[in-house]
C-alpha cells in the first residue's frame, strides 16, 4: 500500500545561488500556486508573493524570472532522519 506524504517542501533556487524552502500541504496547492502564479510571470521582474501557511506572520515575495530550478519533495511524518 503506497503512503501519502504528509506535506510537500519545494526548494527555489535562485539565480544568485539562494536557496529557499516552502511548504504546501498537498501537491494540488502547489500546483495550483506554480500555474496559477508562477507560470503566467515566469519572465517577469514583478515581485510575486509564495506563500508560507506554515509561519504564521512572514511572507516571501520574490521575482519569478529570478528561479532557476524549483525541487518538489514529498515529506512523510513518519520518516526517520539519519545523519552519516
Amino acid at each position: 500500500m503506497p503512503r501519502t506524504p504528509d506535506e510537500y517542501a519545494v526548494h527555489l533556487l535562485l539565480e544568485s545561488g539562494h536557496r529557499e524552502e516552502v511548504r504546501f500541504p498537498t501537491i494540488q496547492e502547489f500546483q495550483k500556486w506554480y500555474s496559477g502564479e508562477l507560470v503566467p510571470k515566469s519572465t517577469s521582474n514583478d515581485l510575486i508573493s509564495v506563500p508560507i501557511k506554515n509561519i504564521q506572520g512572514e511572507y516571501m515575495v520574490v521575482r519569478p524570472s529570478r528561479i532557476v530550478a524549483i525541487r518538489v519533495e514529498p515529506i512523510f511524518s513518519s520518516s526517520v532522519e539519519r545523519f552519516t
